[in-house]
């Protein structure tokens, strides 16, 4: 395929890089970015002219309607496939403009952070045409290790807020969980040997233990630096209220915890840390 890559960041590079490798034409675009190895356009519009599909990976939905405006009428049929973490509003106002204009559009946020994109291992949620979802399917299998189908326009996105909403909540609960340990005088590496095995099993705590030394290899063991940075968990549970608040649905826990990380990131000026790095805030931490 030729494809058009717009947003050349942290994950958008290695994505453009890991379809390149794999023998597609790639043409990248980026306003700051020029990262080595891949073919660039001077444009967006540029970068999809011509393209038998488009990936945009952009900071929010503002933007990416931006973007979408401008390249959409270049595109002639192509598929738009967008792997932003945006808000659902615009990802399905987005789909609406590609299809007045003859083209299929792809909301496909992705999980599995930067070393998901360097790896080719991310896991997409995807929301938009089963057709487009086809001809997208030998990219996601290249740029990740899973693609999920979620339904119409703006379920991809819908899928991602509510999976990194319970990620939010779950990390959260599991540092509390640790600092308490820690002033109950229990072992971190006897807590985690109970509890990975017990009813408190949970992704942030078998896969991405917040206690440096305990469990497999994670950010923790790093002095906190980022495989997925707090201030990106704030953005998302932001985009979970702004969508509870949509759909009137209660999420008293959802809103809680963007509530703690808003202090840890905006507050107490955390947001370049991992948002695993919960667990040190906490530790230090008295009952208030």
């Amino acid at each position: 395929m030729k494809i058009g890559f717009i947003g050349l960041g942290n994950m958008g590079a290695p994505m453009a890089a890991n379809l390149a490798s794999a023998g597609h034409e790639v043409i990248g675009f980026d306003t700051v970015a020029t990262p080595d190895g891949l073919a660039l356009a001077a444009s967006a519009s540029e970068a999809a002219q011509g393209a038998d599909l488009v990936i945009t990976m952009l900071p929010n939905g503002e933007i990416l309607r931006s973007v979408a405006a401008e390249i959409l009428p270049q595109m002639k049929n192509a598929v738009l496939l967008d792997c932003s973490t945006v808000d659902v509003a615009s990802a399905r106002s987005v789909a609406a403009q590609a299809a007045d204009l003859g083209c299929a559009a792809l909301d496909a946020p992705v999980s599995g952070g930067i070393g998901g994109a360097q790896n080719g291992t991310l896991t997409f949620m995807v929301g938009g045409p089963e057709s487009a979802f086809e001809t997208a399917k030998p990219l996601f299998d290249i740029m990740g290790q899973k693609s999920v189908h979620c339904g119409a326009a703006g379920n991809g996105q819908a899928a991602k807020i509510c999976n990194n909403m319970i990620l939010g909540i779950t990390m959260i609960g599991t540092c509390e969980a640790f600092a308490l340990a820690d002033k109950l005088g229990l072992d971190r590496q006897a807590m985690f040997d109970v509890v990975s095995t017990s009813s408190g099993y949970s992704w942030s705590m078998n896969a991405y233990c917040p206690a440096p030394g305990v469990g497999p290899q994670s950010p923790a063991d790093n002095a906190y630096q980022p495989g997925f940075a707090a201030a990106l968990m704030l953005k998302d549970l932001r985009l979970s209220q702004d969508a509870a608040s949509d759909a009137d649905a209660d999420t008293p826990l959802g809103k809680a915890a963007t509530a703690l990380y808003q202090t840890f990131v905006e507050d107490e000026g955390q947001g370049t840390k991992d948002f695993s790095a919960m667990l040190p805030r906490f530790s230090a931490r008295s009952r208030e």
